[in-house]
């Protein structure tokens, strides 16, 4: 069998179709980067000064390695995750690189694994194989790097092509990472740096300090909450401030896609029950799944694209998120109905090609039962592309063996990296170009689509859509 070289990575194995998906790869590798969902602090790129070490960089945040290390034993403590109990971490930045490569192993076949050869090759030019022998030289060699000017947040900014990067931030945010950005009149050459407003910490009822946190919203918006029609005033109040920060989007992480449309009273009467701290289970999320109605209309509002991540049990391993909190890699998917819980806000705004919901899913098993249908009948929906456990290039495959033959191509929205790891968004971006190349390689080669259609499709699909679909300036496709 041929080799396939490093520039063939995730291509067709078989040469005829290998060849047309190098050529539909090469038009979607010179476009810019589009990156609008995703967890990057505004903060790296405002101050722009020099990465930490090496360990610091790539492992300590990086939930999708000390998640598996901990399932073999290895606590995060020992990989320099902070703790929120004041128990001891390991701060050594070589001993914690490694004790990862010594684990190096348990990685194999995981897109981590890729994802981190490619950031080692291609973002800091180390060729060098990790293992357990070679772990201080790989780490010097990244730490050589770190230290060179060229290496900044901002330059890499620039060399990474991004031309549209979206973090995401709470309505408690005073933005002032964004204005300084403003201030500085940076968003790289040719790119720009926008926020994304996830209200959740102020939606959810069962979010730790949630009432504290309303309190809070009163400060920063000047509305009194007391009332559920003063809370409703504040949630505007600060979509404008974000708006004005330059966000196209907002996102909402629910545990469920249940959604509520409940008469303004019925409404008022749960806040005012949370309020008082007698909201039970069952009233948080009936309280969570009418405010995805009222951000509809919020939304037609103000044109904001409504993103829904809905399917996480978060912290369920209760020992990780007592020792080190949330966001630590302690969460699990669960099924997620989509048919029944959406109908409410479709039944209400489906139909309004003026609102833009762009819906993710974590329960693969809806992609062809539920998520492409609904897509490809409601105006309103666009289905976001796999995130975080589905963030595969197996699964990116699936998703467009699933959905396309329903939803077609023109209702999904790009490529979203959902990427706390700032050095990760090219390679992730260019994982999922690859995988695009082949599957349009399949089509050409079966006569199901002609070349020079699979070479507009690619680039819609690398970068006009999600360009479109968020409004970042981009002309219908």
């Amino acid at each position: 069998m041929p080799i396939i070289s490093p520039s063939d990575l995730l291509l067709p194995a078989e040469p005829g179709r290998r060849a047309l998906a190098r050529e539909l790869y090469a038009l979607a590798a010179e476009q810019p980067i589009i990156s609008p969902h995703g967890h990057v602090d505004p903060a790296l790129l405002a101050e722009d000064r020099p990465f930490p070490d090496p360990a610091r960089l790539l492992i300590v945040p990086d939930h999708y390695l000390t998640r598996m290390l901990l399932s073999q034993g290895v606590p995060p403590a020992e990989l320099g995750v902070p703790s929120v109990d004041g128990s001891p971490v390991e701060t050594d930045g070589r001993t914690i690189w490694r004790r990862f490569a010594a684990h190096w192993h348990l990685f194999r076949g995981t897109p981590s694994r890729l994802w981190l050869e490619q950031t080692f090759r291609n973002v800091f030019d180390v060729d060098t194989p990790l293992s357990p022998a070679t772990a201080d030289t790989v780490y010097d060699a990244l730490a050589a790097r770190l230290a060179e000017p060229a290496f900044r947040p901002r330059e890499l900014f620039t060399r990474f092509g991004i031309e549209v990067l979206a973090t995401t931030e709470s309505p408690l945010d005073d933005l002032g990472r964004h204005a300084k950005l403003a201030a500085d009149g940076w968003g790289g050459p040719g790119g720009r740096v926008v926020t994304t407003f996830r209200p959740d910490d102020v939606v959810d009822m069962e979010f730790d300090g949630w009432a504290a946190n309303v309190d809070r919203l009163a400060e920063v918006s000047g509305e009194d909450t007391g009332t559920y029609a003063g809370y409703l005033a504040a949630l505007r109040r600060r979509r404008e401030a974000f708006a004005a920060a330059g966000a196209t989007s907002t996102d909402h992480g629910h545990p469920t896609a249940r959604t509520l449309d409940l008469d303004p009273a019925e409404a008022a009467a749960l806040y005012d029950r949370g309020r008082r701290g007698r909201a039970d289970a069952g009233d948080a999320e009936a309280f969570r799944a009418h405010m995805l109605l009222e951000f509809a209309r919020m939304s037609l509002d103000d044109g904001l694209v409504m993103q829904l991540h809905p399917g996480a049990v978060r912290n369920h391993n209760r020992w990780l998120h007592a020792r080190h909190g949330r966001d630590v890699g302690g969460d699990v998917p669960q099924a997620t109905d989509y048919v029944h819980g959406l109908a409410p806000l479709l039944d209400a705004h489906g139909n309004d090609p003026r609102l833009t919901v762009v819906l993710y899913t974590l329960d693969e098993d809806t992609f062809t039962r539920e998520l492409a249908p609904l897509a490809g009948g409601y105006a309103a929906l666009r289905l976001g592309a796999p995130w975080w456990f589905l963030d595969s290039p197996e699964v990116l495959r699936r998703f467009r063996e699933a959905v396309t033959e329903t939803a077609g191509f023109y209702n999904t929205a790009g490529f979203v990296d959902d990427t706390r790891a700032f050095c990760s968004i090219p390679v992730r971006h260019d994982v999922a170009r690859r995988v695009d190349a082949g599957f349009l390689a399949r089509l050409v080669a079966e006569h199901r689509l002609a070349e020079d259609e699979a070479a507009e499709t690619i680039v819609d699909l690398a970068y006009r859509l999600p360009k479109q679909v968020f409004k970042f300036g981009g002309e219908p496709a």
